[in-house]
């Protein structure tokens, strides 16, 4: 089964608020084996709700409306969805007297505009709310020739996660057949998006039971596999097949089976044939040391390493010889190098990475362009160098230097296992 969250409020609109239910709500339904058509914001405009819900029931089996169930006028969430199912609104006296009951228990005056919480979706079920005054409501009816499950849910995290956990979920798990979730995340380095596609759509397209999503950013593609069966064994197998089918074509561009990050394989790898790291940075300003210190227990393999962006310092650190800085230029193949050798001999270290590049986005010729990079690794033995050309603003240039300097460890490695 499918739905569709609907979170209603014109604050989600804006830069301030962000709707973080349908978060929550999305990890509680995959669990069930239930997965999301779409979610819609939408404002306090009773036309545009009406049409949300409208939409949501022609194409999902359970519609969650969350928020504007107040006692405002611009609270419009119970009347649209009746004008959307055709349903009158009935108004409930006995959550009516319980309003009335909490007010005077508060010794607070209760203004008449409270009272509309009472009106009922006619056939719905009035669901308590445990840590506030709207209750929510259950609705098991038909739309077309299609069974709905529709829920009205209020607005605040507070009030929706204990009606959730209380209220819905326990009629979900009766009302809809057990379902089970499985999922696989494959991360894939320094591919580009289209080129990844190419190779495995003719792939993933074959396993039409399982969902797969394709997420690119800066050297990086992350490949999610979702399938849903009635058991888990029955899923996680089907998950499983496709990415092993995935993994046999692009080989060793996938550096992760379960969605772990760059920098965590790269510690893996170091960890498991005893080997540790040092790096010499100029134009990622530390960023490959900062990936790799940001995981817990990195000191066992990542010795540590210097940010060389003086030339004078490329001399200090890692023993670049000024003439060679002088005739080849800081940016150049040589250079890089020097920093992965000298920065290894310096430290002591089984490996050495050299990073030096123009990020501009000024410093560019036309015989060295904004986006030049040399990215080397030392190993004492031999030296790689790679020259990539990076396209887009300083940030991104160096995000993809970092990205192709621990994908080239992370390689570097493969060959000594």
């Amino acid at each position: 089964m499918n739905c569709d969250i609907i979170a209603v409020g014109s604050e989600l609109l804006t830069p301030y608020r962000q709707d973080t239910n349908s978060l929550y709500l999305t990890a509680q339904l995959n669990q069930l084996g239930v997965r999301l058509s779409a979610k819609t914001i939408v404002g306090d405009r009773r036309e545009h709700l009406v049409s949300a819900v409208r939409h949501a029931l022609e194409r999902a089996d359970i519609v969650i409306v969350m928020g504007g169930l107040g006692p405002t006028e611009d609270d419009l969430t119970r009347e649209a969805v009746a004008e959307a199912l055709g349903l009158r609104l009935r108004r409930n006296q006995e959550i009516v007297a319980a309003l009335y009951a909490r007010f005077a228990a508060r010794r607070i005056q209760i203004t008449d505009n409270n009272t509309k919480q009472g009106d009922v979706l006619e056939g719905a079920e009035p669901l308590a709310n445990s840590a506030g005054t709207a209750p929510g409501q259950w609705l098991d009816t038909v739309y077309g020739d299609h069974r709905k499950l529709v829920v009205l849910m209020p607005g605040p995290p507070s009030e929706l996660k204990p009606m959730f956990t209380e209220q819905v979920l326990p009629r979900l798990r009766e009302a809809i057949p057990r379902r089970h979730f499985a999922s696989r995340t494959l991360k894939v380095a320094m591919m580009g998006e289209s080129a990844c596609d190419q190779r495995i759509a003719p792939i993933y397209t074959r396993y039409t039971d399982v969902e797969t999503t394709i997420l690119a950013h800066l050297g990086d593609i992350q490949l999610n596999l979702i399938a849903t069966k009635p058991t888990l064994e029955q899923a996680q197998e089907r998950v499983d097949a496709l990415a092993g089918a995935i993994e046999e074509e692009l080989d060793d561009f996938v550096y992760s089976a379960n969605g772990e990050p760059l920098e965590r394989i790269v510690l893996n790898h170091l960890e498991l044939v005893g080997a540790t790291l040092a790096v010499a940075e100029s134009c990622t300003g530390g960023l490959i040391a900062q990936r790799l210190t940001g995981i817990h227990g990195s000191s066992r393999s990542f010795l540590g390493g210097a940010v060389v962006y003086s030339n004078a310092l490329k001399t200090l650190f890692a023993d670049v010889p000024p003439e060679m800085i002088a005739s080849e230029g800081a940016v150049s193949r040589d250079v890089a190098a020097a920093l992965a050798t000298g920065i290894r001999n310096r430290v002591g270290s089984t490996l050495g990475v050299g990073v030096t590049g123009i990020a501009g986005p000024g410093g560019g010729s036309d015989e060295k362009p904004v986006g030049l990079v040399y990215i080397a690794v030392s190993d004492g033995t031999e030296t790689e160098v790679l020259e990539k050309h990076f396209a887009g603003d300083r940030d991104r240039i160096r995000q993809y230097a970092a990205q192709q300097a621990l994908d080239l460890v992370r390689r570097t490695l493969m060959t000594r296992r």
